[in-house]
């Protein structure tokens, strides 16, 4: 915009110069105005030319900066994609990570559990182990000085009223099956002591 003022102050310039020389020596006037004339017409080819220059440059600059427009469009957008998958696979991965730490508190608390059960365990284990090596084997010595003594052999997968074995006499094996809830203790203690021979 600028330079178009100058050139439009630069004709007008040249026109009063035309105008002042008309009026002086014919011969140097002329020459002075066939020069004027000549840079006149040079200058509006000039002109030509920097217009021609600049509306290519224009053009050349509105389709540079459109297609990049365009191309920041596309990015845009291609980012924009980006993000909501992103955003997406946050909400899917918060919620997996949710659902993880339920699960590992639930198993935190059946590991909980079942370290409580394994110790219980372990102290039944030792009672058990303890009964093992210190009842059972005084029981069957029992049992056995038992037999020894009145040659009685006890069936131990009866009911908890019923008293049920075999006696081994000296010619014969006579079995014994006892109701305890209908008889009274020493009826049944001298049935069983009349099993047992007084002869040593």
């Amino acid at each position: 915009m600028a330079q178009g003022h100058k050139f439009q102050d630069l004709e007008e310039t040249g026109e009063v110069l035309v105008a002042l020389i008309n009026s002086s020596e014919p011969v140097k006037l002329q020459q002075v105005k066939a020069e004027h004339q000549a840079l006149f017409y040079k200058h509006l080819e000039t002109k030509k030319i920097v217009t021609q220059i600049l509306k290519a440059d224009t053009a050349q600059i509105e389709e540079s900066a459109g297609k990049r427009l365009l191309d920041m469009e596309e990015q845009k957008e291609h980012r924009q994609k980006e993000l909501e998958n992103l955003e997406e696979q946050l909400q899917q991965c918060t919620a997996k990570s949710l659902i993880t730490d339920s699960e590992i508190q639930f198993l935190q608390n059946e590991l909980e559990s079942l370290r409580k059960t394994e110790g219980k365990l372990e102290t039944l284990q030792k009672e058990v182990d303890e009964d093992t090596t210190e009842i059972i084997p005084s029981a069957l010595y029992v049992a056995q000085v038992y037999y020894l003594i009145t040659k009685i052999k006890w069936e131990y997968d009866t009911p908890a009223n019923i008293l049920k074995g075999v006696h081994y006499g000296l010619d014969l094996a006579t079995p014994i099956n006892v109701d305890t809830s209908t008889r009274s203790r020493s009826d049944i203690s001298d049935q069983l002591w009349g099993f047992v021979s007084t002869k040593w």
